[in-house]
Parts: structure tokens; C-alpha cells; sequence
């Protein structure tokens, strides 16, 4: 709605408290399994810290009980008790000893143990950046995948083996990290969700009262006034004496009469307004296209395109190594050519890769094209490492395998790249090749251009993780075992765009994979330039 801007800053400022906005972070579902064994172990000591205090309230109550006895006897006849020697003795002993050692036991700290250990333990433990990461994957996955909220809460996931849902409180806390992102329409979604489960009766410490506030900020956020002065009655009948509430319910109020004094104009300027919203959160439709091919919508091979696709056996042009026992590959794709290998990574190496990458897995990290500096970008959200051949035979072996099938020099390709996509880590849209506009993209390589990309499908998926190439339509399927190769250049050396491809958020399960780029340098013979330029 076409609100007076300045007013509204002035007016709004006791609205809400305003909340700086995070970064985006993700954990890898390696170092995610290490804090399921840090949790597992916490409550092993918790339990260990239960039953000592159990066995000392145990010794307090034997010794309670005992004591009752024996004054409900004595106090009868108090005389008399004290007339044998032996009860004077003892009720001395008592009161100057043994109540003494109760007094010590009763304040003997049995929590030292695991205080201890959750000291030790804390400084794995995930803080809030990475609780506002794991939040802003639920809502990417939510987007991605067209899940609506109560699927979500309801934990109603294809593939999953644990089934989990979201308690009142759950949403509301992703509603609170939905606003503190300025992100009001999740936060809308996912405080209505958090009221609706309190309605259906869920008993939860979620208040509503704090629920609506939030929820009808939101909602007029995004220009529903009626929506929001309907919520804010609702909030006073709660609570008649909410400060907050009862100072934006004039101000709607206001803000109503102002605007049905408003002339047509203001009506067609409103309407504009709403349009150009759309708009803009109709931002790009090539992320419409990547989010359609990562639900496997949109795909844009026709039936007689599909039948040039073959599979065979391929012993890498007569390579040696390959001519008595050829390797299984299919077509995947025609332009660009994308071919898939199977059975081409065996287990036992995959663990090997997995194992040398974990304890160097950091974010992953993009090449700057102006500066050709490695640094993080929202837009790849995972954990990756990199392996050198001289450290293992088995990266060796794997290199070697990659330079007889595809024919390329890998002497002068990266270093095999080990990535790890937990739940909503994903890579958007981009081109693995540098273009025309970055000519400084791998200069300090000193290779060339990335020719070609091999990447290893390290395990299966659940659900989600597909590499989609939005520009042509095609989603690649991750299948534990196999690796999927294409050019990035033409042999001109021109860069084909069509390639551009993303890698979808994981939706259930994690991702395992592994890349090798390999590099202009060292094809000059193994891949000849032709003088047409996209050829």
C-alpha cells in the first residue's frame, strides 16, 4: 500500500525492535554427525549427574525415614526415651556429628561431572549464526521444492527415514529468524503456522500474544493493513493492555481513514506499487527455470531428441587400460554433450576420498573475476576440501582415470575438489569457465581457461541435489558410483554458455561429491582448436 515512507519510519519505531540481519552460514552433515555423538554423549553424563544426585537423595531419604521413627518414639515419652543411657548418648552423637556429615552431604555438589564436561564440550556446540543457517536451509528448501508449512512441520519429506516434525514453538522461532532477515513473507508463513498449531490445541510455551505481534508486523510489512489491524484486535483481546499493540491500532487506524479519504489517483498508484512487488519477487526467471528442473519440472528433452541418447561401452578411444575391460557410459544430455560413467569410483575409494577430505573440510569458495581470489559467496552453501595426488594413491589412481577416459591432460587441472551439501546446501546458477569480462579469473594458475568439469557422484540422495542446467532444461540425477563429464569450452577455446549449470538443495539426506577441473594447458594436441567459433 502507498504509505507516507517518512511517516512510516517515524510511526513504526515502536512497532518492533529491529534486528540485524545474519549471515548465511552452513555445517556440513560430516561435522553435523559430530555434533549428534557431542549430544549423545552430554546425555550419557546427564544421566551419570541423575544418578548421583538419585543415590544422595536416596542416603537423605533412608536417613529421613529412620529419624522420623525415631522421634515419633521418643517425643511420645520423652523422659523415659532419655532415661536409658544409650538414647543420651546417641542424640549427642547425632546432633554434633551425624547431622553435621547431612548438613555436608545435603551440600555436596553432584554436578561437578558434567558441568565439567559440558565446559569441554561447548566450544563445538553450534552458535547463532549457525542456528540462523540451519533456518534460512528450511526456507530455501521451502521455496525450492513448493512445500507448504504444515508439510514441513508435519515432517512429511519424500525419502526421509527419521520422521520429525515442528513443534508450535519451532515455528516460531523459524519466524522469528525469518524477521530478523527482514524476511516478513517466511515470517508470516511460519508465525501463522505456529498460531495454527496452538489452535488445533498443541500444548507449547509459545505465546500467541507474542506470536501476533510479530505475525501482524509482518503482514503489514507487506501492505495488508486490514490483515494486520485484524490480528492486532485479536492481540488486545488477549492482552487489553498491550502497549505496543494499542499504539498500532491507532495507528492503522489512521492510516485507513487517511486512505479512504484518498482520491482514484492514490488507488492506481497503490495498484502500481503492488504490481512492481511482484515483480520484483518474481526476480529472475532463470532461478523459476532452476527451481523447476530441481523438482524435475521443465525439462526440455523431446521424445525424438531422447532417442539420439545411447549408452555403450567405452574404452576411453583404445586406451590400454581400457581395451579388455571398457567402462559402462550413457548419454545424458546432447547440447551440451553431458555424459555419465557408471560404476566408475568403487566404495572403498569413495570412503578414502571422504576420510582424507573431513578434516579439511571449510566453506566452499568461489573464484573472485576481477581478482581471481578464492572467497566465500551466499550463493554455494557447502564444505569442501581439496586432495592433491602425491597425498594418496588413490587420488593418483582417480586422476589417472579421469586423464585415460576423457583424453585431457590432468597435470595441469586443479586439485580433486571434495564437497559435502548437507540438508539445503546447494551452489546456484554459474559457469564453471571464466568469461570474455574476466580475463584474470585463473591467471594466477597459469593454465588457461577450465576446459572441461568431471564431477563423482559420492552418494545417493533422498531427495533433491540435482545438477540442473537451466538454459537447456536438463537435470542430472545424483547415483552413488558414477561421474558426469562435459566441455566448458568450445574447441574454438570460446566459452559455451550453455553449460551454465547449479546445484540443487539437498531436500532429505546429504550429498557427496567430487570435481576436477581440468584446464586449457596441455590439450593443445589432445583437443586441436577448430576455426568455427562455436564448434
Amino acid at each position: 500500500m502507498a504509505f507516507n515512507k517518512v511517516w512510516c519510519a517515524l510511526a513504526l519505531g515502536f512497532l518492533l525492535p529491529f534486528s540485524c540481519a545474519h549471515t548465511d552460514f552452513f555445517t556440513s552433515i560430516g561435522h553435523m554427525t559430530d555434533l549428534i555423538n557431542t549430544e549423545k554423549d552430554l546425555v550419557v553424563s546427564l544421566k551419570d549427574y541423575i544418578k548421583a544426585e538419585e543415590s544422595k537423595l536416596e542416603q537423605i531419604k533412608k536417613w529421613a525415614e529412620k529419624l522420623d521413627q525415631l522421634t515419633a518414639t521418643a517425643t511420645k515419652d520423652p523422659e523415659g526415651f532419655l532415661g536409658h543411657p544409650v538414647n543420651a548418648f546417641k542424640l549427642m552423637k547425632r546432633l554434633n556429628t551425624e547431622w553435621g556429615e547431612l548438613e555436608s552431604l545435603v551440600l555436596k555438589d553432584m554436578s561437578d561431572g558434567f558441568i565439567s564436561n559440558m565446559t569441554i564440550q561447548r566450544q563445538f556446540f553450534p552458535n547463532d549464526e549457525d542456528q540462523t543457517g540451519a533456518a534460512k536451509a528450511l526456507l530455501r528448501l521451502q521455496d525450492t521444492y513448493n512445500l507448504d508449512t504444515d508439510t514441513l512441520s508435519r515432517g512429511n519429506l519424500p525419502g526421509v527415514k527419521h520422521k520429525s516434525f515442528l513443534t508450535a514453538e519451532d515455528c516460531f522461532e523459524l519466524g522469528k529468524i525469518a524477521y530478523t532477515e527482514a524476511d516478513y513473507y517466511h515470517t508470516e508463513l511460519w508465525m501463522e503456522q505456529a498460531l495454527k498449531q496452538l489452535d488445533e490445541g498443541e500444548v507449547s510455551s509459545a505465546d500467541k500474544v507474542y506470536i501476533l505481534d510479530y505475525l501482524s508486523y509482518a503482514v503489514y510489512q507487506q501492505g495488508d493493513l486490514g490483515k494486520a489491524m485484524a490480528l492486532t484486535k485479536r492481540l488486545l483481546e488477549l492482552d487489553p493492555e498491550h502497549q505496543r499493540a494499542n499504539g498500532n491500532m491507532k495507528y492503522f487506524e489512521y492510516i485507513m481513514a487517511k486512505e479512504k479519504e484518498g482520491n482514484k489517483s492514490s488507488t492506481d498508484s497503490e495498484e502500481q506499487e503492488k504490481e512492481t512487488e511482484v515483480k520484483k519477487k518474481d526476480y529472475l526467471p532463470e532461478r523459476r527455470k532452476y527451481e523447476m528442473l530441481c523438482r524435475g519440472e521443465g525439462l526440455k528433452m523431446t521424445p525424438r531428441r531422447q532417442k539420439r541418447l545411447f549408452c555403450r561401452y567405452y574404452d576411453g578411444n583404445r586406451n590400454p587400460r581400457y581395451i579388455l575391460g571398457p567402462v559402462k557410459q550413457e548419454d545424458e544430455w546432447d547440447k551440451p554433450r553431458i555424459v555419465r560413467f557408471l560404476d566408475i569410483i568403487s566404495d572403498e575409494e569413495i570412503e578414502t576420498v571422504k576420510e582424507l577430505a573431513k578434516p579439511r573440510l571449510r566453506r566452499a569458495t568461489i573464484s573472485n573475476p576481477i581478482t581471481g581470489a578464492l572467497e566465500t559467496a551466499h550463493y554455494r552453501i557447502s564444505k569442501s576440501a581439496w586432495l592433491s595426488g602425491y597425498e594418496s594413491p588413490v587420488v593418483s589412481r582417480i586422476n589417472t582415470r579421469i586423464q585415460d577416459l576423457t583424453g585431457l591432460d590432468v597435470s595441469t587441472a586443479e586439485e580433486l575438489q571434495v564437497a559435502n551439501y548437507g540438508v539445503g546446501g546447494q551452489y546456484e546458477p554459474h559457469f564453471d569457465f571464466a568469461r570474455a569480462n574476466e580475463p584474470d579469473a585463473f591467471k594466477e594458475l597459469g593454465t588457461g581457461n577450465r576446459i572441461a568439469t568431471w564431477l563423482f557422484y559420492m552418494s545417493d540422495v533422498s531427495a533433491g541435489g540435482a545438477t540442473v542446467f537451466p538454459e537447456v532444461g536438463a537435470s542430472v540425477w545424483p547415483r552413488k558410483g558414477t561421474a558426469v563429464f562435459w566441455y566448458n569450452l568450445f574447441p574454438s577455446g570460446e566459452g559455451d554458455y550453455s553449460t551454465r549449470h547449479a546445484a540443487c538443495p539437498v531436500l532429505v539426506g546429504n550429498k557427496w561429491v567430487s570435481n576436477k577441473w581440468l584446464h586449457e594447458r596441455g590439450q593443445e594436441f589432445r583437443r586441436p582448436c577448430t576455426l568455427s567459433e562455436l564448434e
